[in-house]
């Protein structure tokens, strides 16, 4: 395993971001039955954490995208930890809201974003890409560039990666959900039975845990 994706995955469970409950799902918004739930907003509240978090995505942008002029966060949950990138970096900050505001300038980009810049975004969590990317094409819009994506974790869905692979957007993640399932199963904050049903969940998390329909002869 990758040691940036172990400890970030020992954090990520240490505080409770990521909870696991293999049989006591959870039930996300969008109706699905899981046995995951997580929630980065946490890390901004242990200080020796958002300062990992802050300095290994600095690191990557230093790394890989040198020729970055703004980082962009995306609203709400990585608005903290992309500003927090910017003022590291000394770069200008932005924000992508979900929806234009309502009223005033109805602006879905909040903050100074040039047509032209080369744009780093900031996720907390990546799940099944849509957000993300609507994102990615409010500061394509803008006449901007976007170089890659940066997120904490992601569930790794298969379609969700291609999302990201048909949009050309390279993402990078300091977890994933692997590192996650060895990281529980190592800390024995999981057993094998449990680390199989979390196994099967990725593979078709949109039916998981619903009853299974029987079909009349």
């Amino acid at each position: 395993m990758n040691s940036v994706h172990k400890l970030t995955a020992e954090k990520l469970l240490k505080i409770k971001a990521i909870k696991l409950q293999p049989s006591n799902p959870f039930t996300w918004a969008s109706g699905w039955k899981s046995p995951i739930y997580c929630d980065n907003r946490k890390l901004m509240s242990y200080p020796a954490i958002r300062n990992f978090i802050k300095v290994e995505f600095a690191r990557i942008v230093l790394e890989k995208y040198p020729q970055t002029d703004a980082i962009a966060g995306v609203a709400t949950g990585a608005i903290a930890p992309g500003a927090l990138v910017a003022d590291l970096l000394d770069l200008p900050f932005v924000y992508i809201r979900s929806t234009p505001k309502d009223h005033g300038l109805e602006n879905l980009i909040e903050g100074d974003l040039r047509p032209g810049q080369k744009v780093i975004v900031i996720e907390d969590l990546v799940s099944t890409g849509g957000s993300s990317l609507k994102a990615v094409e409010a500061i394509r819009s803008n006449g901007s560039d976007v170089l890659g994506m940066l997120a904490v974790f992601t569930y790794g869905f298969p379609y969700a990666l291609k999302r990201m692979q048909d949009a050309r957007v390279e993402l990078t993640t300091l977890c994933g959900y692997d590192a996650i399932l060895d990281e529980a199963l190592l800390t024995d904050y999981i057993d094998e039975s449990e680390l199989k049903t979390l196994q099967e969940w990725r593979h078709d998390p949109e039916n998981w845990g619903q009853p299974v329909k029987k079909v009349k002869k």
